[in-house]
């Protein structure tokens, strides 16, 4: 699958910008002085639901139906973000959404997704479970099968990078959350359609290392489990596309323990008063990794989402902080 150009970039963004305009991109000074580097946070959890999956479920809704007019519905699975992305704009064009999730799935995005007028479906015990089902029943039942994964979905969140690195010049390094790849494939297609020479670095859930493995393989490698707090990232099967695109584009994807996650979490409400979910944290947690690293260096950090549940949240808050 080729990276998304700049023409279709800029067509993505203003598909994207007739429905909420650009997030910000902020210099927080106590993120810097914590890290050591110049640290500049893209802000997706301010999205009109809290996360950068709905760039990308805009596009491809708005796409679709322009090439399918008599489509009536989709479906989708999802563990909550690309869900409320897909929820929010199939209403928005007149298409139906059911949504498949698995159970034991975040109870507030769950009723966010509701809330957006989606039909939810809980099935299986894990994301790929729930995936399975969707795609079977997508069959049986008539409906599109959106993916987490594919070129249109890929130009639509890529629109924040492109946002990011317009705004922001001579970033040496942006650090992204990797769940099953668009947001990190799509940073990657706005530097190289800029021609700018900023390191792509993925992050990924020790729990969850799919990715990671798949990188140092240069090829797809599965794990059994994505058992992690982070459920953005709790992906156990990669994408073959995503995989490569990953592999000649990316400088390295770091890998954080849970624990890193959540004291990155409390680092943003710290020194941000911003909520992030897992993944949202987990590019600061590896930032505060890499710290020696990346001393004195233009960083940015793709804050993802915000969608954490308030169980979850709460006691992760009131653990003691790190320094």
């Amino acid at each position: 699958m080729p990276l998304p150009d700049l023409d279709a970039l800029r067509a993505a963004a203003a598909t994207v910008h007739a429905v909420f305009g650009p997030t910000p991109q902020i210099h927080w000074p106590l993120l810097s002085a914590r890290t050591g580097a110049e640290v500049w946070v893209k802000h997706e959890n301010h999205t009109p639901v809290g996360a950068f999956k709905v760039r990308g479920g805009i596009v491809h809704m708005a796409n679709l139906r322009r090439e399918r007019p008599e489509l009536a519905g989709v479906i989708t699975a999802t563990r909550g973000n690309h869900g409320q992305s897909i929820a929010l704009a199939a209403r928005a064009v007149g298409l139906a959404a059911t949504v498949v999730v698995p159970h034991g799935n975040s109870v507030e995005k769950n009723a966010a997704m509701r809330a957006l007028g989606a039909e939810l479906v809980e099935h299986g015990h894990d994301f790929q479970a729930a995936y399975e089902f969707a795609a079977a029943e997508a069959d049986r039942r008539g409906l599109h099968m959106v993916q987490s994964f594919q070129d249109d979905l890929v130009a639509g969140v890529g629109t924040y990078g492109l946002e990011l690195f317009e705004a922001v010049p001579d970033i040496d390094t942006v650090y992204v959350p990797i769940g099953l790849g668009s947001g990190i494939c799509g940073t990657i297609a706005a530097r190289d359609a800029l021609g700018l020479q900023t390191r792509v670095v993925g992050v990924v859930a020790a729990a969850a290392p799919a990715y990671a493995l798949s990188f140092a393989a240069g090829r797809p490698v599965s794990t059994n489990s994505a058992d992690t707090m982070a459920d953005g990232m709790a992906c156990r099967v990669p994408v073959p596309a995503a995989v490569a695109l990953i592999a000649r584009g990316a400088d390295r994807i770091v890998t954080v323990e849970d624990g890193e996650i959540a004291a990155a979490m409390r680092h943003y409400f710290t020194d941000t008063h911003n909520v992030a979910e897992g993944a949202g944290a987990a590019p600061l947690a590896a930032l505060v990794k890499e710290r020696d690293r990346m001393a004195g260096r233009r960083v940015a950090l793709i804050l993802s989402g915000g969608n954490v549940d308030r169980a979850m949240y709460a006691p992760i808050l009131a653990a003691e902080e790190t320094p």
